[in-house]
């Protein structure tokens, strides 16, 4: 049988739930429509908000031919064929034809290159579908000939608006007897997914026996998910929750619980790109200047995610992976950057010093700007002691290093240097500079 979600799925406006900033009467989207001045667009949002559901009501609702390709499965050899058809058709059609290419932070420069000439010249009009930020994953050029529309979660209204348009309009469903006692646990699994929340009801249907009422409440929901873990793991469902258990394994220097959790998400079909970033984020956050190397894997994995794709890009994920979780940790430069910003939103716009400032013109120079400015390559050890903030901070460290082999290298050069930050001996540095528990980073 069909799944519900595609038995479901709209073909107009007048059916398609969610995004009233888009679609409703007035909205911007709605206009292109009723105007059929389509331009090339990119949907980004969460996965099951309606994005290919949103490109194919379009093409249908504008008559044009549709040809949709996904980034998972699709090369630049695909992209072309495409192109040369309608470059082909050109003369005798009536409407441009609309590409969709979903997941389209999948496609690597050189398959979104391939897009470029088409997308310029008018041959077809291209609506990407993404749940990635496209500022990272799309190439400024094609960026720039698309608008970006963004696409929220499904809150509760718009969940139970599907919710009761499954039971009573699929042919299939309606001829069965439900009973809605609560709805909590269905929504709050579904996390304003479409797809989730009916992919929840099948399950339900299917683990009912038959000629029974299908009882949707708490406890049902939360059992039959339980009882189908495996299953559900595979379409995103735990998503946030295993993503938050990886980087805490990483961060606690736990290999094996980083390495399982690696597993799960790729056998989840997670997006590797999106692990990769993540661990980026954690060479800095986490371990930083313990490890300044703990960055350059985690940017080589992402790179060669980029090149080779999977499935041999697990092994760059299961070696920076191990790499980062067995590394020393430091979040020095996250506390200083935080530190840093919170001193500058409580003092606001401090003047910088005149021996600091630059002295292009005459002028500046005789009021004193870079007057006193030492150049610290002319004094020995390439150090001078001067002012570097502004006078009313002078003394305020922000800087403070982590308890690390390094970074106690680096504790003790500052100690020898700057007298006037207060720089704790190395006797006291072990205790006074453990971390505190903090609970509010996943």
């Amino acid at each position: 049988m069909i799944p519900l979600a595609e038995r479901l799925r709209p073909t107009a406006l007048e059916d398609y739930i969610g995004q009233p900033h888009l679609v409703a009467s007035g909205a911007v989207l709605r206009k292109m429509i009723e105007t059929k001045n389509i331009s090339s667009f990119i949907l980004w949002g969460p996965p099951g908000v309606g994005k290919t559901t949103l490109a194919k009501i379009i093409a249908h609702t504008l008559e044009s031919p549709f040809f949709s390709l996904s980034a998972v499965s699709s090369g630049v050899k695909e992209v072309r064929e495409v192109i040369e058809k309608n470059r082909a058709n050109r003369l005798f059609a009536t409407t441009r034809p609309i590409l969709f290419i979903d997941e389209i932070h999948r496609f690597s420069k050189s398959q979104q290159d391939a897009l470029l000439g088409a997308v310029e010249d008018g041959t077809l009009t291209l609506i990407g579908a993404t749940t990635e930020n496209p500022s990272f994953e799309v190439i400024s050029p094609l960026l720039s000939r698309c608008h970006v529309y963004i696409l929220k979660s499904l809150n509760v209204e718009d969940l139970t608006q599907l919710l009761h348009r499954a039971i009573e309009k699929d042919l299939f469903l309606k001829t069965l007897r439900f009973s809605i006692v609560e709805t909590d646990a269905l929504f709050r699994f579904s996390g304003g997914d479409a797809r989730k929340l009916l992919n929840i009801i099948e399950l339900l249907v299917s683990q009912t026996v038959s000629g029974a009422t299908i009882v949707i409440d708490n406890h049902s929901v939360t059992e039959c998910l339980q009882e189908n873990l495996a299953f559900y793991d595979k379409s995103g469902e735990q998503h946030y929750d295993i993503i938050s258990a990886f980087i805490k394994s990483l961060r606690g220097s736990d290999p094996n619980g980083a390495i399982y959790w690696l597993a799960r998400m790729l056998a989840g079909g997670e997006d590797p790109l999106f692990i990769a970033r993540r661990m980026v984020i954690l060479a800095s956050e986490d371990i930083g200047l313990a490890n300044p190397n703990a960055l350059l894997i985690a940017n080589a994995c992402f790179d060669g995610l980029h090149k080779i794709g999977m499935p041999e890009g697990r092994l760059l994920l299961s070696e920076s992976a191990l790499y980062l979780a067995t590394s020393p940790k430091s979040n020095s430069a996250i506390e200083a950057i935080d530190g840093a910003s919170a001193l500058v939103k409580e003092t606001g716009d401090l003047p910088v010093p005149l021996h600091l400032r630059n002295a292009p013109t005459q002028l500046m120079k005789e009021l004193g700007y870079s007057k006193g400015y030492k150049y610290a390559h002319s004094y020995s050890g390439n150090f001078v002691d001067m002012e570097f903030l502004p006078e009313q901070l002078s003394g305020t460290q922000l800087y403070k290093p982590g308890n690390n082999p390094r970074e106690n290298e680096v504790q003790k050069t500052l100690c020898n240097r700057w007298k006037k930050y207060h720089y704790q001996n190395l006797a006291n540095f072990a205790e006074s500079t453990l971390p505190d528990h903090d609970t509010k980073r996943i």
